[in-house]
């Protein structure tokens, strides 16, 4: 950059200079308001066009102008109530703490957290200014439901003023809104060594107790259930070792975990094997080919044969012809040779998860059936070659 180009370093504001700047403001402000007052007169405003016009004051703009520039008083005013180098922590942290009140009185509780945030991020050494700016971003965070964050902001005003009695009772209400039943009864009981005959907070402190009981017996139901069912689990994979089902991506029995063996068909994850009465029983997906169709059977005992299942199937719906009944057709699985072979569908399903080369996929046996000595049947193993 030329020297001709070069900025002069920013210079600091003196007291004069910031008291001729507030003086310049004042009688600006005046001199727009009584221009406002003939225009509206003399010229006849409409209503509608007051805000209007009160806007292009930067006393008064909500936003900044299009072209992103601003007026030298527009950016007097920021400089005097934003800029660090005119303003100390204390007073950046109240002039954003009022910009937040400014914004949390019209309700936008979003743009007044912006404001209590900004002063938070300033460190002033104000312990009352600090507990003031947390307390009032919870209040925000409170109206938008933010429960959680609303305890944290009340506990963190709490650690600056302990005595603030606001930021406590708001503490106290968003751990009971949040299920933090202990922390609001930690809260409570605080507040009532020095109220102990406000309703309001005795009532949140006995209905926090019940709930903290009703919530250590649900979290006790919730332990048993989990130790059950981890116990079925452990059945289900003894089983399966037992029985020798050779199960894909799991190169020993201690790779072999439910997980893998959740159906991957959508919204047929809750259809994983399981054990009833010492039976394993299988989500079964049964495809046609020719039709490019499928059925999935949701639990199919082991100890069952298949062809059952295929007796309760046909005649298909689909299928106009009548190729498909259950001496008409081949079943097929492919093993893990990539390859299909025949199985006898009169077999118990158990059996045939133990043919050699069988392989259990996404947790569910697949069986492609066909019509018998059919082309489609010829086309689908000359598939493979």
């Amino acid at each position: 950059m030329s020297e001709g180009t070069q900025k002069e370093p920013k210079k600091s504001m003196t007291d004069e200079e910031r008291i001729a700047l507030c003086q310049k403001l004042d009688k600006e402000l005046d001199d727009f308001i009584d221009s406002l007052e003939q225009k509206r007169y003399t010229e006849g405003w409409p209503e509608d066009r007051w805000e209007e016009e009160m806007d292009k004051h930067p006393f008064f703009m909500k936003s900044t102008p299009d072209d992103g520039e601003l007026s030298p008083l527009a950016e007097g005013l920021a400089k005097l109530k934003y800029d660090p180098e005119e303003n100390t922590p204390i007073e950046l942290a109240t002039n954003y703490k009022e910009d937040g009140n400014f914004n949390f009185k019209h309700k936008n509780y979003r743009l007044a957290i912006l404001g209590y945030t900004e002063g938070i991020k300033q460190r002033c050494d104000d312990a009352e200014i600090n507990a003031s700016l947390y307390n009032n971003r919870a209040a925000a965070h409170w109206h938008l439901k933010n429960y959680r964050s609303a305890l944290y902001d009340s506990e963190k005003a709490l650690s600056f003023n302990p005595n603030h009695t606001k930021a406590r009772l708001r503490a106290a209400k968003s751990a009971f809104e949040a299920s933090k039943y202990d922390t609001c009864i930690k809260h409570c009981q605080k507040l009532l060594e020095t109220q102990p005959k406000d309703k309001e907070i005795t009532d949140l402190f006995n209905t926090a107790k019940r709930k903290k009981l009703v919530q250590e017996r649900d979290q006790r139901k919730k332990e048993r259930n989990n130790e059950k069912d981890h116990e079925r689990k452990e059945l289900v994979i003894k089983a399966i070792i037992e029985r020798g089902i050779k199960i894909s991506k799991c190169d020993d029995e201690d790779d072999i975990d439910l997980s893998k063996l959740e159906p991957s068909l959508p919204g047929a994850q809750d259809a994983i094997v399981h054990i009833n009465n010492g039976v394993l029983e299988w989500p079964v997906l049964l495809l046609y080919p020719e039709y490019q169709m499928t059925d999935f059977i949701r639990a199919c005992p082991e100890n069952v044969p298949l062809l059952n299942q295929l007796e309760q199937l046909f005649p298909a719906p689909w299928d106009e012809d009548n190729k498909y009944s259950c001496d008409k057709v081949n079943v097929y699985f492919e093993g893990y040779d990539k390859m299909p072979h025949v199985i006898n569908a009169a077999n118990n399903l158990g059996d045939l998860l133990v043919t050699k080369y069988f392989e259990l996929k996404a947790g569910t046996p697949a069986f492609f059936v066909l019509p018998r000595g059919t082309n489609i049947e010829r086309r689908f193993l000359e598939s493979y070659i």
